[in-house]
């Protein structure tokens, strides 16, 4: 199977239609779900699945809830072009024992709609130890979702 990072197509065509909300009132409920390398996950992913998703102590299915550390914003990246991004606080499992190979963030209060796919480049594995995801930093040339 594979993991191929990006921002879903189903998301990229949801953000002009006003369906996910990333907004300092009242945002959506977002998440983020671990998966094998047994997934399959890219741009036609259209929402959670428990397909492949991580089995193991610590971890329960469907993720932890995401905190919108930065709402969405704008500056110019190092190209100055001008690039709206936001993001999210980072995300820990702890005594955690288990191996992913990825992620899906995905929008809980919008029917579990998919956001974007994250590949860790290689199987993570924790052994009764804490796992986390630690997003980029949030600036227009990092954050974890940009527009450019």
């Amino acid at each position: 199977m594979t993991i191929a990072q990006t921002a879903t197509t189903s998301f990229k065509v949801e953000l002009p239609q006003g369906i996910h909300n990333f907004g300092p009132t009242s945002p959506d409920t977002f998440k983020v779900a671990l998966y094998t390398a047994s997934a399959d996950l890219g741009a036609a992913t259209t929402a959670y699945t428990t397909s492949g998703e991580v089995v193991g102590a610590g971890y329960v299915a469907g993720g932890n809830t995401l905190v919108i550390n930065v709402t969405p914003t704008s500056g110019n990246n190092s190209g100055n072009v001008p690039t709206a991004f936001w993001s999210f606080s980072n995300s820990s499992w702890l005594n955690a024992t288990f191996t992913a190979r990825g992620a899906l963030i995905y929008n809980v209060t919008e029917g579990n709609k998919s956001v974007a796919v994250l590949d860790f480049g290689a199987d993570k594995t924790v052994n009764n130890d804490t796992f986390q995801i630690i997003f980029p930093a949030p600036d227009a040339n990092s954050a974890i979702i940009r527009i450019s």
